[in-house]
């Protein structure tokens, strides 16, 4: 029995109840359409907490990992639930990047419906197409929501059209193609049934009515108990925790139950369902809720937990290959040791073995020499990795992402991948430009509005590699890019890139400022006065194509007849800070990048100048 809060007539009270109906829900959409205010909006107002809590006043309350908050994107599916009525509605949040698609595939299983949540403005995406492919093959009923319908170019009735032919063209049958549709202001938590007047106030209550009458309540499916296994989390007193949707029978605390497959049996440990935001702990949980519990240690992802009773494993989770490889080992720079606290090829093992529980679409191939090979569905997806293993203290070294090439029917075939830009009209030309130059084949190019132009491209994945970056900069920021997996398909020509050299760092030692000073002669630095270097650093990029070593570490010569303050203070123009995916993108064959809690450094693989010709020699022979 679980205490649940209750609104009265603007306040609330508790009661104690099982909550016999219930109904789970999966929140899917493209990156940055509203899919977590909204959810927000339903928190806050579903009375999940009193008036006086912090979360009232908070925003991305269901995104509480550091990273999601500063980059503003949800990255893990999360879970948690509401009471309206008499229905619990349990929400699976999952992500909206294509990255991540490998955390949408695995949570959708658990869901009855799904709440497709589009943007007035940019309508379908990539990821919508992806998200709702999957929703429709798992036979979900969908909602859809038209969401931001306040923005100033927002076209719902375009939206909708082109939802309507994305559903033509995913439907698998002629049930599918029959959904409701609602509109909303996520932002201030306002959902309505038709397209609202001017003054028209809105709350949640439509959405949640929807949920009630459309969707289906989770089947109470009679039999020995049975699950599989969609997440897994860990508590350091429990331990390992196995979460999942109960597919059939009941399932009580201190039950003997084991995985499909395995004669060894575990005790259920504690129990928990969600309530609002928290886990509680509850003696018993019947089919159709979401639960988490403790007690089986050898559990993975795509396990089945059975009795003894039917040992037939559940069908498991398919989860799409990974698109991008990169070489990732222990740091070997001359500062390998002074900033991390894992350093050592075998704890980089351990966390790489570790990630691979719970991120499905990760692959790691460890190597003779004490490197790992490690895949992913796409740069983000290995820079948040990365990312999270430098804030925990880990030294690594990386080289260039790459694509996986396959052999499909005895050719060489590569992933391909749809793009999706939308740009100021003054820089139509920066886009056709980098894209002509990389292969890609134009799909569409229309006018959004009077200011905006849409571009949609079919381009080799391996040519989207630094362009997010460039185009960034080429249109000061303004382009709004996208992407998504498309298919494999045979190896394309070679693309010529035009990649400017790099200044590379001739001596160890500080930097000084007269060093940098003729170092930005050259070009653009990416170090300050007082950083440390080393040779073969890269400290900057060369206005030209070569390579050139600097000695950014050179004081100006002093003499008797001279002062140092005689030709005053040096004006430096600023460095230029690569962010992480700045630096994975920056990457050419012969560099890697240096990953550490305190700072990224770009080297070369060789450090030396000697060293670096004789490797060029070698590959001019090869």
């Amino acid at each position: 029995m679980l205490k649940y809060r209750f609104p009265v007539n603007g306040g609330e009270f508790f009661l104690e109840k099982t909550m016999e109906k219930i109904i789970n829900i999966a929140v899917i959409a493209h990156v940055d359409h509203g899919k977590t205010t909204l959810v927000d909006a339903i928190l806050k107002q579903s009375h999940v907490f009193r008036e006086n809590e912090e979360e009232m006043q908070q925003t991305q309350i269901l995104d509480r990992n550091e990273l999601e908050r500063e980059r503003g994107i949800t990255i893990f599916a999360k879970n948690c639930a509401v009471i309206y009525e008499d229905i619990k509605i349990n929400i699976i949040d999952t992500p909206g990047h294509a990255d991540f698609s490998g955390e949408v595939e695995r949570t959708l299983g658990m869901a009855d419906g799904a709440l497709l949540i589009v943007d007035a403005q940019e309508g379908p995406m990539p990821q919508t197409r992806f998200v709702l492919k999957k929703a429709l093959e798992l036979g979900l009923k969908i909602i859809v929501v038209i969401n931001k319908i306040d923005k100033k170019f927002a076209d719902p009735a375009l939206t909708l059209s082109n939802i309507e032919s994305l559903f033509l063209d995913l439907a698998h049958d002629q049930s599918q193609l029959s959904f409701p549709v609602l509109y909303a202001i996520g932002r201030q938590g306002a959902v309505f049934y038709n397209l609202p007047g001017s003054e028209e106030k809105g709350d949640v209550i439509p959405l949640l009515e929807t949920i009630k009458k459309y969707i289906p309540q989770s089947k109470q499916n009679p039999g020995p108990f049975k699950m599989l296994v969609t997440s897994i989390d860990y508590d350091p007193h429990l331990g390992r925790i196995v979460v999942g949707k109960i597919h059939q029978g009941m399932i009580q605390k201190n039950d003997k139950v084991k995985l499909a497959g395995s004669d060894e049996s575990f005790l259920v440990g504690k129990l928990f369902v969600w309530q609002g935001l928290e886990k509680v702990e509850v003696d018993k949980a019947k089919s159709g809720e979401i639960v988490s519990f403790s007690g089986i240690g050898k559990a993975k992802i795509g396990d089945s937990v059975v009795t003894s009773f039917d040992t037939d494993p559940l069908p498991s989770v398919s989860i799409g290959e990974p698109t991008l490889h990169m070489t990732l080992g222990p740091n070997t720079s001359p500062f390998s040791g002074k900033e991390g606290k894992f350093v050592t090829s075998r704890q980089i093992e351990e966390r790489l073995n570790k990630e691979l529980e719970t991120n499905l679409s990760l692959r790691v191939e460890k190597l003779t020499n004490g490197k790992f090979v490690v895949s992913g569905r796409g740069e983000l997806h290995l820079s948040i990795l990365l990312e999270t293993m430098r804030r925990e203290g880990y030294e690594l070294e990386v080289g260039k992402p790459e694509v996986i090439i396959k052999e499909i029917n005895g050719q060489k075939c590569e992933p391909y991948e749809e793009a999706y830009i939308t740009v100021l009209s003054e820089y139509t030309g920066v886009i056709t430009e980098e894209f002509g130059k990389r292969g890609a084949e134009l799909v569409k190019m229309k006018p959004v509005n009077d200011a905006e132009v849409e571009f949609i491209y079919i381009i080799p994945t391996r040519s989207l590699i630094g362009l997010r970056g460039l185009l960034n900069t080429a249109t000061k920021g303004t382009v709004v890019f996208n992407s998504a997996f498309l298919d494999y398909r045979p190896v394309g020509k070679e693309i010529s890139r035009s990649k400017r050299g790099v200044l590379i760092a001739s001596e160890s030692g500080v930097a000084l400022a007269y060093g940098l000073n003729n170092a930005q002669g050259r070009g653009v630095t990416f170090i300050e006065p007082a950083t440390e270097v080393y040779e073969g650093m890269i400290i900057g990029m060369n206005v030209k194509d070569e390579d050139i070593a600097i000695n950014v570490c050179k004081g100006k010569q002093l003499t008797n007849m001279r002062s140092k303050a005689s030709d005053g203070v040096l004006q430096l123009t600023p460095a230029t800070h690569l962010s992480l995916e700045q630096s994975l993108d920056f990457l050419s064959d012969d560099d890697l990048l240096e990953i550490t809690p305190q700072a990224l450094r770009l080297r070369k693989k060789y450090l030396s100048e000697l060293d670096r010709r004789r490797a060029r020699k070698i590959n001019a022979k090869a």
